[in-house]
């Protein structure tokens, strides 16, 4: 797959950020898959990054998970922002919600370490509803999907910082995800080093649950 050499790079006409193994998957998740390179400036991006550090370096790396989907990270739900942060949260919600979805009030933090990642995994519908939407901070990285029941059928997205993606529907539930560790980390024939991540995490409620319900657990982007 990714790095192999085998596969020819296939992505959508225009887009430099998805890549898959073939046109019908990569038509398939157009609007289901999407990355929005530089959604953060700078500045927004050191925004977020100094409100979360005092939280996380309060948290150890940990190397289990409830549901063993990531190793080496520590996370949050965290409900309180700043002014300046809430903005930015509040054009991700534009950018990624329809305005009949509710959002689940706990924004999920995951920060990965350098020689952190995420296996392949399919978010329960308990957990999440049809959408989630992550920011990327301090380090590119690789999210591959495939499909569960037809495994040559593949995306990757390439995350770098700043960056804004997108998860819906069919993307959700037919495909698991995952973000590659640092040395499997390529996108098509290049390299993509793993350092530090941090993840900024929005969810759609789960279908059926009110907005005063309890979080659940998060999944695992």
């Amino acid at each position: 797959m990714a790095g192999s050499g085998r596969l020819a790079l296939r992505t959508l006409p225009g887009v430099g950020w998805v890549r898959g193994s073939g046109p019908a998957v990569l038509s398939r998740l157009r609007d289901a898959a999407v990355v929005r390179p530089g959604f953060l400036s700078a500045a927004e991006e050191e925004t977020l990054r100094r409100e979360l550090e005092p939280e996380l370096r309060r948290r150890r790396y940990e190397y289990d998970h409830w549901d063993a989907a990531i190793h080496g990270f520590r996370e949050t739900e965290k409900s309180r922002w700043s002014e300046a942060s809430r903005a930015i949260l509040q054009r991700v919600q534009a950018a990624a919600f329809g305005s009949g979805q509710t959002l689940l009030s706990p924004v999920h933090v995951l920060d990965l370490e350098p020689q952190g990642y995420i296996k392949p995994h399919v978010d329960s519908i308990k957990f999440c509803g049809a959408t989630i939407a992550g920011l990327s901070l301090l380090s590119s990285s690789v999210m591959r999907l495939v499909h569960t029941q037809e495994p040559g059928e593949w995306v990757e997205l390439l995350l770098e910082p700043g960056s804004l993606y997108i998860l819906r529907g069919s993307a959700r539930y037919d495909f698991s995800h995952e973000i590659l560790r640092d040395e499997e980390s390529f996108f098509g024939e290049r390299r993509i080093p793993r350092g530090r991540r941090i993840s900024v995490i929005c969810r759609s409620l789960p279908e059926g649950m009110g907005p005063g319900e309890p979080a659940q657990p998060p999944p695992a982007c």
